[in-house]
């Protein structure tokens, strides 16, 4: 028999005093070109630590950060896109996150609705916030491929037919976590691939968490990365595979990155881990 596992249960989530702590992780490989652009434009005030994981670039991007006087972490060995996140969230806890808002420091996403995704989580509306662009707008007049569009498009629609949701899209990598959600789902059992995001998502509405949206305009241009048609066709199988695996756990056979955290994983960093231009293994 199919069984949701039961919601982690949640109290109530609003602050009050002095605003909460928020940290913008920028998950970066090969970003030289345009991080400076992509951190000139985060409003002012709105960040209080910005970090930058650089993921083994060859270009100068920890060099720009540095000049940026970001907060860096560099991977001496490449470990994909989902290993760039989890050595951003980690760190962040640790910084003390309240709110985590991860931005593509390549351009693609704007800067400007940063404070929208943090005001969702702050006023208790939910523990993820998704930068849709597919919420009432045309991605196509952004340039967003055909093929990407009719994959998005496709995946968007299964994953709310077998999570039961109603989400506007799935696949934007413009996001805003509260910091009781990244300590409560095994994000480190993620895959260190493309899927991680929509594992995360999935992860949410396993344990309950409520899922925002804020409408997010994409970029498309030269200096920013592209995902291949391939790249694309497997990150779209390994999406399926998620979703056949959320089933298989809900039918009762256990998943690890399904299974809420232990204690020990919710545990963060002591701070003296997080070093200014640190590098991680």
């Amino acid at each position: 028999m199919a069984v949701r596992p039961d919601p982690i249960p949640l109290g109530e989530l609003r602050w009050s005093g002095p605003r909460p702590q928020r940290v913008i992780v920028l998950p970066a490989y090969r970003a030289a070109k345009t991080l400076v652009e992509v951190v000139g434009d985060i409003p002012a005030g709105q960040a209080d630590r910005i970090l930058l994981v650089d993921d083994a670039s060859a270009d100068a991007t920890v060099s720009v950060a540095t000049a940026l006087r970001l907060d860096v972490i560099r991977h001496q060995h490449n470990l994909g896109y989902g290993g760039n996140q989890k050595t951003c969230y980690r760190h962040a806890l640790a910084m003390g996150a309240d709110v985590v808002v991860m931005l593509h420091p390549d351009g693609q996403y704007d800067p400007a609705i940063i404070p929208n995704l943090c005001r969702v989580i702050e006023a208790g509306e939910a523990d993820i916030v998704l930068g849709s662009r597919w919420l009432g707008l045309d991605p196509a007049k952004a340039g967003m491929p055909w093929w990407k569009r009719l994959g998005n498009r496709f995946l968007t629609a299964a994953e709310n037919r077998v999570l039961g949701l109603n989400l506007s899209e799935y696949h934007t990598g413009y996001r805003a976590y509260s910091r009781r959600f990244l300590e409560a789902i095994p994000f480190l059992e993620n895959s260190n691939d493309f899927v991680f995001d929509t594992q995360v998502l999935i992860q949410a509405a396993t344990f309950g968490f409520k899922i925002g949206e804020v409408p997010a305009i994409g970029k498309y241009h030269a200096d920013a990365s592209s995902v291949s048609f391939r790249t694309s066709t497997v990150y779209g199988l390994e999406t399926l595979a998620a979703l056949a695996r959320y089933v298989i756990h809900r039918a009762g056979f256990p998943s690890p990155w399904l299974t809420p955290a232990s204690d020990a994983d919710k545990k963060a960093l002591s701070i003296g881990q997080v070093a200014h231009h640190s590098n991680v293994q």
